[in-house]
């Protein structure tokens, strides 16, 4: 109940990046039940985005983008409502004004996805670069960020830094994507990032697992470092 008071209040659209993790864990808590759930943050936040540019989304269609079952999704559905973040019409499930500007807050954070081929700096068979908005201070490697996407099931994640208009590693000035001018225009058109932004990529041997561990790295990036 506190929660959901607080997430009125005005302060709601200047939520710091833990809170905003914050909110996301208290959506996949079991809520008092013993079922374990099959869903977890990444899930919820692929399903929150749906609904952010989508008017409505139907069950079937979180079914077949989640590869979530349909007892997962009715369950999924019930614990964003509780949260007041979203309800159900007959044409489908929608966001509140809520869940909206939770949404607006959050992409504020990670405003831009894409799939990008194989490359000089990514080798896996399915790539995922999801962006963090202004999240170079929020690491020293790459290890990390790399450890967050192996735990959902990526075989491997490179880190990289926007500055001073190159990509670069972290802690280096070189221009990795010096010599890959597809890579280099691939990622500028999609994610258009900006100084001292952070770029996640991970590799899969599927497509969702690349994406969906490309979005576990960026989520627990935010919760582990405040912004």
């Amino acid at each position: 109940m506190y929660l959901n008071s607080w997430m009125n209040h005005p302060i709601f659209n200047k939520m710091n990046s833990r809170q905003q993790i914050q909110i996301l864990q208290n959506i996949i808590s079991r809520k008092g039940s013993s079922k374990i759930l099959t869903f977890s943050m990444p899930h919820v936040f692929k399903a929150l985005q749906m609904l952010y540019y989508e008017p409505y989304v139907s069950r079937a269609s979180f079914c077949t983008s989640l590869y979530m079952g349909e007892g997962a999704v009715k369950t999924m559905i019930l614990h964003l409502k509780k949260e007041g973040m979203a309800d159900s019409t007959k044409s489908g499930t929608f966001l509140t004004q809520k869940g909206r500007r939770f949404m607006k807050n959050l992409l504020d954070n990670i405003p831009a996805e894409c799939e990008i081929k194989k490359c000089s700096i990514s080798i896996g068979k399915f790539n995922h670069a999801i962006l963090l908005k202004k999240y170079a201070f929020a690491t020293k490697s790459g290890t990390e960020q790399r450890d967050f996407a192996i735990m959902y099931g990526a075989t491997g994640a490179t880190t990289i830094i926007f500055r001073d208009g190159r990509f670069t590693f972290p802690n280096d000035t070189a221009d990795c994507l010096l010599n890959d001018e597809n890579t280099k225009k691939t990622l500028c058109n999609s994610l258009k990032p900006e100084n001292e932004d952070m770029i996640i990529i991970t590799s899969a041997n599927e497509p969702f697992v690349a994406e969906i561990s490309a979005k576990n790295s960026a989520l627990w990036t935010m919760a582990t470092h405040t912004r």
